[in-house]
């Protein structure tokens, strides 16, 4: 074995990964047991982070070390935090997931790159993308995999494609183009019965009197207390998980294209989830968020 890759070693095998991953909920769920969390208890949580450094650009830790990171840097572990931490560790460590669902997903976003590679999407083309999908039904609740298959079902219901439908693929497909881009994709179609709607809302109105905020993903912009500040300096209210009491879920613009859950996890699903009981929480992208600031403030 290359002394380069040695470092790599406890990390490759199904095994040590899940005794990896295993180790970490532990730690997490010991550390937070009676409701506290102390200084000895968080530099036990940075010992981990500290033996997996080698790794922190290594699926699946490409994913988790952020978070860890981010929860632990105020040397406070919320309950959020946590619960981020433990449903990322839940889906990463699955069998389905680590043995099909990443090479799966990866020929996915391959395949709807090649499609759109020629500008044109045809009935053909997306009737072979349905009938590849169809023989992989343990993709199903991983982006994009439903968001792909309500698209195509939309579509093909009149067995026909319109101008309006081909300039929402390509603008859809188009973000599985440039494989190096390091961006969250901003506007993921769904489907809401039988129209399809943009999981971030286009050109979104959004005010911050009286209002809850909540945000979710990375930002190179601001941080969560300086995202809190902001909402509360317009007489808004930022809350750390979405609720009734939530109007607005902000999506941060930074991610990487090689997470599978930690762009559009936890909280977006749980947004969702509210929405399908009938609250009317407003899923928006930063950039309209950022945009929504600047008009406040002028």
């Amino acid at each position: 074995m290359h002394s380069d890759h040695r470092k790599y070693f406890n990390f490759t095998s199904k095994a040590r990964l899940d005794k990896s991953v295993n180790a970490l909920i532990g730690i997490i769920e010991g550390v937070v047991i009676d409701g506290q969390i102390n200084k000895l208890e968080l530099d036990y949580l940075n010992l981990w982070l500290a033996e997996h450094e080698a790794a922190h650009d290594q699926h699946p830790f490409n994913e988790l070390v952020p978070v860890v990171t981010a929860a632990v840097a105020d040397g406070v572990l919320t309950q959020e935090e946590r619960a981020d931490i433990l449903w990322l560790c839940e889906n990463l460590c699955s069998t389905e997931y680590y043995d099909h669902v990443t090479a799966d997903l990866q020929r996915l976003h391959a395949i709807m790159g090649g499609i759109v590679a020629d500008t044109r999407i045809s009935v053909e083309e997306l009737r072979a993308l349905s009938d590849w999908m169809s023989e992989r039904d343990h993709l199903k609740t991983c982006w994009p995999f439903d968001e792909v298959g309500s698209l195509i079902t939309g579509v093909l219901a009149d067995r026909q494609i319109d101008e309006k439908e081909h300039a929402l693929l390509l603008a859809f497909f188009a973000e599985f183009t440039p494989l190096l881009d390091d961006r969250t994709i901003t506007s993921p179609p769904v489907l809401e019965g039988r129209q399809i709607v943009g999981l971030c809302a286009v050109d979104p109105e959004i005010s911050f009197l009286d209002k809850g905020f909540c945000f979710t993903g990375a930002s190179s912009r601001f941080s969560r207390a300086e995202f809190q500040r902001a909402v509360e300096k317009l007489g808004g209210s930022a809350h750390s998980s979405p609720s009734k009491k939530v109007h607005y879920l902000v999506i941060g613009a930074e991610g990487n294209p090689c997470w599978a859950f930690a762009c559009y996890g936890r909280k977006v699903e749980k947004a969702i989830q509210l929405r399908k009981a009938g609250s009317r929480v407003v899923i928006v992208h930063e950039l309209d968020f950022h945009d929504a600031l600047a008009d406040h403030g002028s």
